[in-house]
């Protein structure tokens, strides 16, 4: 695919010159129009959108900065070229400060003026390709405020991108704080049913008594207290998503009436008996082990399977410290705004950022926002956040094994031990993640496979 014929305007009074190099330029694929004063150029720029403009600064009448301020006040992308006579740059040099990008001094050579428009033409290219690339990042980096860029969240990325696609309902699991509703959030944004409701409902937040009738509504006189009727989270969300966080806390009689949303996609007010047929996707979440919960009987096996057909794992912080400077970045740059409206970008020692790093984060990405928040509550007035501002717990974190700063025993240490010993963790730690396939370990240690096998019989691991 060949690039689109540039547009050129070419403003000069001295008319054979003008004529000759709009002829040349023609030849080397430009389409060329002509201006011979900065009059005509400025009725030339109202009428059409160029890509380029070449103008001489010494015109009469209305002067080449005139046609340099218009130009690039109507079209802030186009690029400008300045051509300046009697041998000085200081004219030319005050049109770059306007926004010129490059300037050419008379006389000069064709090939001289076709060089210039080419590298301005390659420079403009390769900024809009960068502001693409970094707009893409973004938006890969930052789903709805989920923030990474490890190999875990790029693997999670993508599985949300393709359970959108879907009806299906989904499970959320992972530790507390690890973003299970901004995922469903993500998962609803991305979907068919993006322009329908999103609603969460927390189901540990909420009494047993007043849960079913925050879930399926109720009628009038149907309990002490209900003196209307109510739509419930249920019927509220049709047609489009509703979120059940925590939802292995609801009781055994909840559960049965959930099992049946999900089998026959109708349900029942609390008082009433007359079915509501419903359109819901329900995204289910929890921190628990439903499957121990099933194995325990305290978790209905029927419903588990209903709500994990498609299951999400959402990895802890401690799994994904590369990330751990992006959500700073993002926390201090979100707070800074919301927070401490007006006050200046502030970053954090590097010294602060290791402690960060090293520190396990029990309650993920939530505890780190509370920890940026208290940082930045604790240094005012500064640009840097320093181990001090710190939360104590995170100030006395251990350094991790492998760290540099790991003290030496006075004997020494057995190199090679040493070295078997973090490999066989990091394979065995793959090898759990992956549930023993060792194609799939082996990629996530950026191995091949044979790679894996070979490592493994070295460290005496069947």
């Amino acid at each position: 695919m060949t690039d689109p014929q540039k547009h050129l305007l070419l403003v000069d009074d001295e008319r054979p010159l003008r004529e000759a190099i709009a002829e040349r330029l023609g030849d080397h694929g430009f389409q060329v129009a002509q201006a011979d004063s900065g009059e005509t150029a400025l009725e030339r720029l109202a009428e059409f959108a160029f890509d380029i403009v070449v103008t001489d600064l010494r015109l009469p009448g209305i002067d080449g900065r005139q046609v340099l301020d218009a130009a690039i006040e109507r079209y802030p992308d186009i690029i400008a070229i300045v051509i300046t006579g009697f041998g000085t740059v200081k004219d030319a040099v005050e049109a770059i400060k306007q926004g010129a990008a490059d300037f050419i001094t008379k006389p000069f050579q064709f090939d001289a003026l076709l060089h210039v428009l080419r590298s301005a033409l390659e420079q403009r290219r390769l900024r809009s390709e960068n502001a693409y690339l970094r707009s893409q990042l973004e938006e890969r980096f930052r789903i709805d405020g989920i923030v990474g860029h490890s190999r875990a969240m790029r693997d999670l990325y993508q599985m949300l991108e393709t359970v959108a696609a879907t009806s299906s309902t989904v499970l959320i699991t992972g530790e507390t704080g690890t973003g299970k509703e901004l995922a469903a959030r993500a998962i609803h944004h991305a979907s068919p049913r993006r322009a329908q409701r999103f609603l969460a409902l927390n189901c540990s937040a909420i009494p047993e008594t007043l849960l079913e009738a925050e879930l399926f509504g109720h009628v009038r006189g149907a309990f002490t207290g209900a003196v209307g009727t109510r739509q419930g989270k249920l019927e509220q969300a049709h047609k489009g998503t509703l979120f059940l966080d925590e939802v292995g806390t609801m009781s055994p009689a909840l559960q049965s009436k959930l099992l049946r949303v999900l089998q026959e996609r109708e349900f029942e007010r609390v008082g009433d008996s007359h079915p509501i047929r419903i359109d819901v996707r329900i995204i289910a979440a929890t921190h628990s082990d439903l499957q121990q919960m099933v194995a325990d009987g305290s978790f209905r096996e029927d419903l588990f399977y209903r709500l994990n057909v498609i299951p999400i794992a959402l990895p802890p912080l401690r799994e994904r410290r590369e990330d751990v400077p992006l959500l700073v970045r993002h926390f201090a740059e979100k707070l800074s705004r919301d927070v401490t409206p007006g006050r200046p970008p502030v970053t954090m020692s590097q010294e602060a950022m290791r402690c960060l790093m090293a520190y396990d984060w029990p309650g993920n990405v939530r505890q780190l926002e509370n920890a940026v928040e208290r940082a930045l509550a604790l240094s005012p007035g500064r640009s840097q956040i320093e181990v001090s501002d710190l939360p104590a717990e995170v100030q006395q974190a251990p350094d991790r094994p492998g760290d540099t700063r790991e003290a030496f025993p006075e004997g020494g240490v057995d190199f090679e031990a040493h070295v078997r010993e973090v490999e066989l963790a990091l394979i065995t730690r793959a090898l759990e993640r992956t549930g023993g396939n060792k194609r799939q370990a082996a990629k996530l240690l950026n191995l091949k496979r044979t790679t894996l096998i070979e490592k493994l019989k070295r460290l005496e691991r069947p």
